[in-house]
């Protein structure tokens, strides 16, 4: 059986959401892997109860990441999964299938 080399099924990106609380922030970035841990790309909205919200498709796989809010890094309460990383704090993953 011959596999083709086009028109192969390829993974999907899913959309996928990150949301921070955080109403007396200023401004709040998404850093991580998926961006290069760029901390000024990725900006998050907030909306009138003050959580900041960025959504985006994302192919399946493992992903760290964490916010950057007011130019001090955050964690986000809502991750399921802390990986240590080498700066002495921890990344959050989220993982999609």
């Amino acid at each position: 059986m011959k596999k083709k080399l086009s028109g192969e099924a390829k993974p999907k990106a899913k959309k996928v959401r990150f949301s921070l609380y955080a109403p007396e922030a200023e401004k709040v970035f998404l850093a991580g892997d998926f961006n290069n841990w760029g901390i000024d790309n990725l900006p998050l909205n907030k909306d009138k109860k003050g959580t900041w919200e960025a959504s985006f498709a994302l192919p399946p796989g493992r992903y760290e990441y964490r916010f950057w809010v007011d130019g001090v890094w955050h964690d986000d309460p809502s991750a399921l999964e802390r990986v240590e990383n080498p700066f002495g704090s921890e990344n959050c993953v989220r993982i999609m299938s």
